[in-house]
């Protein structure tokens, strides 16, 4: 199949490129890359620097591919950054998506798999989250994402598309010469291992009286393959509607902490600071449906496998990227 990949200069992009074109289809990258990565780009695929947000970038990108489906990884996904300036968020995640909508309904294209994320579920009453569970965000980023599977939703009932919403929980790790490299860097795992690596100190734990075991928040962290893995099955077949992607055995941060010691051999200094406004005690997945559906099982679910992997990476690229 040839697939129009949006984002594939990206962290989670890049690798599902990779995965794909391995599998023997063929694929158009679209990337801006702004926040994406120049190297991170698999040379094997097409490639095409555009943006989202100019209409006619988009429209002819899609329109000369001449794909057959559409896997949309493009996205600003910094929750902290979304809280600042909500308008950016809703230009680039909505209307950006809206423009390529539109230019996939102009191409005749029907299949659309999104990178979408357990951010629209906010704050849960109870955990494991299942696709059912109510969808209330607690900031801008997850509500654009949950703004497009709506639109996504009425797409499907009027203008026949199908459409698949791929909920990530954590995603981590590195699959070979492609790795997670953001700037600023949000994310727990790269955070901890630039200490082990000496780029930072310490690392800070936000609150340690969380109703929790160790009193610190658990998330269920999801390696990136296992992601690229997931939107190859749904790609086939004529799947709709969400799948939740997690391993559904959530770690705390002092697990992923302690942890990462024992994968690093470095100490990693840790410091308790105040809790972080609107963080969850627990997020963990209920991914049945993908088992079940897609039939979808995840390959690296151990954290120390996550993490050996992240931590090859980030020694081979101590400072991420060049470009």
């Amino acid at each position: 199949m040839h697939v129009f990949l949006t984002g594939g200069a990206g962290y989670i992009g890049s690798v599902a490129t990779k995965m794909l074109i391995d599998a023997g289809h063929d694929v158009t990258v679209f990337d801006n890359l702004e926040r994406g990565h120049k190297s991170a780009l698999d040379p094997r695929a097409g490639f095409v620097q555009g943006d989202l947000r100019e209409r006619q970038e988009i429209r002819a990108a899609v329109i000369d591919s001449g794909a057959e489906a559409i896997m949309h990884f493009a996205a600003y996904a910094y929750v902290g950054e979304s809280m600042d300036d909500p308008n950016l968020y809703f230009r680039n995640n909505v209307l950006g998506t809206i423009n390529l909508t539109d230019a996939m309904l102009e191409a005749d294209i029907r299949k659309f798999i999104f990178s979408s994320t357990c951010a629209t579920y906010g704050q849960p009453d109870k955990v494991p989250i299942t696709e059912d569970t109510p969808q209330y965000p607690t900031n801008p980023y997850g509500e654009s994402k949950l703004m497009f599977e709506k639109m996504l939703s009425w797409n499907q009932k009027q203008k026949g598309i199908r459409p698949v919403f791929l909920r990530y929980f954590n995603a981590c790790g590195a699959s070979g010469r492609l790795g997670e490299h953001h700037d600023p860097e949000p994310h727990l795992i790269p955070l901890i291992l630039q200490v082990a690596l000496g780029q930072r100190d310490k690392i800070y734990i936000y609150g340690d009286d969380y109703d929790t075991p160790d009193g610190t928040c658990i998330r269920d962290y999801i390696h990136i393959e296992d992601l690229a893995e997931a939107h190859m099955l749904a790609m086939t077949g004529d799947h709709v509607g969400p799948f939740n992607l997690g391993n559904g055995n959530g770690h705390s941060v002092r697990e992923v902490v302690d942890a990462a010691r024992e994968v690093t051999g470095h100490p990693i200094p840790a410091e308790i600071t105040p809790r972080r406004d609107g963080d969850p005690a627990r997020l963990v997945a209920d991914a049945n449906k993908a088992h079940t559906v897609l039939g979808w099982k995840p390959k690296h679910p151990d954290i120390k496998t996550i993490l050996q992997h992240a931590w090859d990476w980030h020694r081979a690229y101590p400072h991420g990227y060049p470009d």
